[in-house]
């Protein structure tokens, strides 16, 4: 799968939600909800996220925020 540039996706070895920010050599490069250091995936290794792992995802942001955790 190659998804495009900012579809949300979740990376399938480690469960995370990642924003694609670009394909680099064979890699998909995924930003956290929210911003942080991207990470490299392999393309067969990423599916599109459900809306209700979006959600998910923005509401973890919204409570580490809320909570100081994150600029």
């Amino acid at each position: 799968m190659k998804p495009p540039v900012g579809s949300h996706v979740v990376d399938t070895r480690s469960g995370k939600v990642g924003i694609v920010m670009g394909h680099e050599g064979p890699y998909v490069q995924l930003r956290p909800y929210g911003g942080g250091r991207e990470w490299d995936v392999e393309p067969g290794a990423v599916r599109g996220a459900t809306s209700a792992e979006r959600l998910s995802a923005a509401t973890a942001y919204a409570n580490a925020r809320s909570r100081g955790e994150v600029p």
